[in-house]
């Protein structure tokens, strides 16, 4: 069972959005749970990318996504088929097309007082990420496209991020590009160029070829 889990992530897979069908169901999941959230986590450690001391973007794929569904039809015990749609509904649109990377922008803070004020500091962040194919301009991602979470006074801990490629820069990510990812927003400008070698491969592997 574990290898067909697996084979979810080939990259004739990868852009496929999940199905009922696709689904354990409640009791199955329960056996399966413990080695798949252990797969699950090895496969997330290739897709984060960490920029400076207090932002990561979590690019999310069929994987990670069929993880998230598993673990909502879990914790709330939707078993019916409206509840699995509305589900698949809200996690689909997070699994790449082809064309783009998808991903959970996260600005972290240990401290609430630290994070509520760096949040103030850090309003419109979300807009000044960026990733960048080499020999080519960098991208700006279109973000949380399903409700806007900032407001006139800070930004969110949490953003949704699409970064749409063009064709010649997936073609050249497929044949080995190096991709950085940064930030240059006034108060907070850091970068990662180029990100590890197993990341760049696991992200390529969301691009059709």
């Amino acid at each position: 069972m574990m290898n067909q889990i697996s084979g979810q992530l080939g990259e004739s897979n990868t852009m496929k959005k999940l199905t009922r069908d696709d689904l354990y169901p409640l009791e199955k999941y329960a056996e399966l749970r413990s080695r798949f959230r252990e797969e699950v986590m090895a496969h997330k450690q290739h897709r984060q990318v960490v920029i400076g001391p207090n932002a990561t973007l979590y690019f999310e794929d069929r994987m990670t996504m069929q993880y998230q569904v598993q673990e909502m039809l879990r914790i709330e015990r939707i078993f019916e088929a409206e509840g699995i749609n509305d589900e698949l509904a809200a996690y689909n649109p997070l699994i790449p097309d082809g064309s783009n990377w998808k991903a959970t922008f996260m600005v972290e803070f240990p401290e609430v007082e630290e994070r509520r004020e760096a949040l103030k500091r850090l309003k419109d962040v979300e807009n000044r990420v960026w990733v960048r194919v080499a020999g080519f301009e960098p991208v700006r991602p279109h973000v949380d496209e399903d409700l806007e979470r900032e407001d006139e006074e800070k930004t969110s801990a949490v953003h949704f991020m699409r970064f749409e490629l063009t064709p010649e820069m997936v073609k050249a990510v497929k044949q080995g590009a190096a991709v950085a990812m940064g930030i240059d927003h006034p108060a907070y400008a850091h970068q990662t160029d180029p990100i590890p070698p197993a990341t760049r491969e696991s992200l390529a592997r969301d691009l059709s070829s």
